[in-house]
């Protein structure tokens, strides 16, 4: 297979015209050349938080707190899951992935509520798709087990000894929220040692010390909280200290758009767009230990192909820009994806 157009190449997303040669999943070259395709080729993005068995209740819980909302085990999404018939989960989350895989997204990773039961909802919703889903259970030791890893809710949520302990076991990912509604939890969740943390909205000097000293990955979600009015996380100043990735959390909250995610991001912050496009793509595979996120040759080729002809996109002079700030998903002419 090969792709025409401008190739955003590398780790720095050089505008290439040329072509991508796509061998048995794999990208074997990445080639200059003179061509005449319009196309944008940039990586599939990664979206580094989600929760998609939300996609039962999109924009349920107006008028109540985000503590409210999400709090386990009685917050209103929680009850919501528990009383869904199963296939209707599977239905609605297999729907958001489906979105998701149109929208530019080779890869996402999950905080999957309600135990084995959920880790085993969204592998059957997954069953019909080409994404790599990086599922974190919660709740039980089995639903570890039978995951990829612990997404915990937080740190003064409940106690995760045996949790922690069985992930650490086991070699898994562990992951957990800090730092959203307040500042209470950080220092907590940085105790914990995980692999990587989420939100981090209210992160203080001494935080952002902990985070620089421990080279503690984060991932932020700027659309799910300012829909929630818990703030703004201070992404510029933990990029600097961090590897910083995107997510676009609930799915009740906020559609799985990254290309709406990075738009927020470049108005909110002094970021420049490659920054940004970093955080929706490399940043995000190598925090979930994923080899995708940039187009180069020997990466598995997981590839966002835009039309650059099209009424939004023609005339663009600047191709990296254009994906962070201008793109939408009715811009992505295909998505290929290794899995």
């Amino acid at each position: 297979m090969i792709i025409e157009g401008t190739v955003l190449r590398g780790r720095e997303f050089d505008p290439v015209q040329g072509r991508v040669v796509v061998e048995d999943g794999e990208i074997a070259a990445v080639e200059a050349a003179s061509v005449d395709g319009d196309a944008i080729v940039c990586p599939a993005f990664v979206n580094a938080h989600t929760h998609i068995g939300d996609s039962i209740a999109k924009e349920a819980g107006d008028g109540v707190t985000l503590e409210e909302l999400v709090t386990p085990p009685d917050g209103l999404k929680h009850r919501l899951l528990r009383q869904a018939d199963r296939g209707e989960l599977v239905a609605a989350m297999a729907r958001s992935l489906s979105y998701m895989e149109n929208a530019g997204i080779g890869a996402f990773v999950e905080f999957r509520e309600g135990g084995v039961d959920g880790v085993a909802a969204i592998k059957s919703a997954l069953a019909g798709s080409n994404l790599n889903g990086v599922v974190l259970g919660r709740e039980t030791v089995e639903a570890i087990e039978a995951s990829d890893g612990f997404g915990a809710s937080g740190a003064n949520d409940a106690a995760f000894g045996t949790e922690r302990r069985a992930t650490r076991e086991a070699g898994k990912l562990f992951g957990i929220h800090a730092g959203e509604v307040d500042s209470s939890d950080i220092n907590p969740a940085l105790d914990l040692d995980p692999d990587f943390l989420v939100h981090m909205v209210h992160a203080e000097a001494l935080h952002m010390e902990r985070v620089a000293d421990s080279e503690m990955p984060v991932v932020v979600c700027p659309r799910s909280n300012c829909t929630t009015g818990v703030g703004h996380p201070p992404v510029e100043a933990l990029a600097e200290r961090t590897t910083v990735a995107l997510g676009t959390d609930n799915v009740f909250l906020n559609s799985p758009s990254m290309f709406r995610e990075m738009a927020l991001t470049s108005q909110l912050y002094d970021l420049s767009a490659r920054d940004i496009l970093r955080m929706a793509t490399v940043n995000g595979a190598e925090i979930a230990g994923l080899d995708c996120g940039l187009v180069e040759a020997g990466r598995p080729a997981d590839l966002c192909v835009l039309d650059g002809n099209s009424d939004n996109l023609s005339g663009v002079r600047d191709p990296v820009r254009a994906v962070v700030r201008r793109a939408e998903t009715a811009d992505v002419e295909r998505v290929i994806l290794s899995g």
